[in-house]
């Protein structure tokens, strides 16, 4: 450790970030021996991805942006551990000097619809604005209803919000366990259904990052959660078998139920065309194998060239 007494924990400069951390080490605080809220030291640090929050992800980095400068202050010893959004995780390491050592039981993975009518999504007027930075949820609100019109909208929670009701949009689509953990869920409308709306690998999933070998993996070990483990390294290495990552049109959901994991995923054209979509469970000891299983049926079925130019998107905002 950076020091002998204290853990030095880095996150983002968020509401949702100092939350979601919050919530970790209190668990941890609960589980584990000889370790107070004073064992910690908590520095915020500024991401590119927050820095640069009009533009869109997928023009100036990608998902990785909201980590890399955590990533640094790991290597340089000037902080411990980070915590983050797993889904914020590129797939594909940036170096290999680092480590997930704990992963936090899984939120609600769905994803929340705000509307400032009251309305559910089926319910919207036709001409109705969405607003969203995702090119997942663009593609899945195309691929239902062709009709609404959708506008890029970038910056944490309480700005989208804030511009919801300023009624610079009719209603956004945000990740319901980031709503949950900061309290706003009592502003959603309605919870969108996993059938409809597949989530994102590693939705709704916090990780403890630090560099391989650390002792502190034994410490935030007592909390680390296997099945959500299980669950998003399945999801997670579909994404990296086929190449794909956060930036990409595709969903991949796993599940646990008792000994068994099932496996979902969709994939879709820009256009929102559902072009691949698949379903396979298998015992949950072999959830490495199912994610492998998994992706060599999304290559042979549609391929490695279509899944690469997936990633190419010119013009994000539609209008019917």
């Amino acid at each position: 450790m950076s020091n002998l007494n204290r853990i030095s924990v880095g996150i983002r400069d968020s509401k949702l970030s100092r939350a979601q951390t919050e919530i970790l080490l209190n668990r941890l605080i609960g589980a584990a021996d000889n370790i107070e809220i004073e064992s910690f030291d908590i520095k915020t640090i500024k991401t590119k991805g927050d820095i640069y929050n009009t533009q869109r992800l997928d023009r100036i980095g990608g998902k990785g942006l909201f980590i890399k400068e955590i990533e640094q202050n790991i290597i340089n010893c000037n902080i411990d551990v980070g915590v983050h959004s797993m889904k914020d995780v590129p797939v594909i390491e940036s170096t290999e000097d680092l480590e997930i050592i704990c992963w936090l039981h899984r939120e609600d993975p769905r994803e929340a619809l705000i509307s400032n009518s009251g309305q559910r999504f089926f319910d919207l007027p036709s001409g109705s604005i969405i607003g969203t930075s995702s090119i997942r949820r663009r593609a899945q609100i195309l691929n239902l209803r062709k009709d609404l019109k959708i506008r890029l909208l970038r910056g944490n929670v309480d700005t989208r919000i804030k511009k919801l009701r300023g009624n610079s949009y009719d209603a956004i689509i945000l990740s319901l366990a980031g709503l949950k953990r900061i309290g706003l869920v009592d502003q959603v409308t309605e919870k969108l259904d996993v059938e409809k709306f597949l989530p994102a690998a590693s939705q709704g999933t916090v990780g403890v990052q630090s560099k391989c070998g650390n002792k502190l993996k034994e410490v935030f070990g007592v909390i680390n959660h296997e099945e959500t483990e299980m669950e998003s390294l399945t999801e997670r290495q579909v994404l990296r078998s086929i190449n794909a990552n956060c930036n990409s049109p595709i969903s991949v959901y796993a599940k646990i139920t008792e000994n068994m994991i099932s496996l979902k995923c969709e994939i879709f054209d820009h256009d929102g065309s559902k072009i691949f979509s698949k379903q396979i469970e298998d015992a949950k000891n072999r959830y490495l194998n199912i994610a492998t299983t998994l992706s060599e049926t999304i290559l042979n079925d549609i391929g490695q060239d279509k899944i690469n130019k997936l990633d190419e998107l010119n013009d994000f905002d539609y209008t019917p």
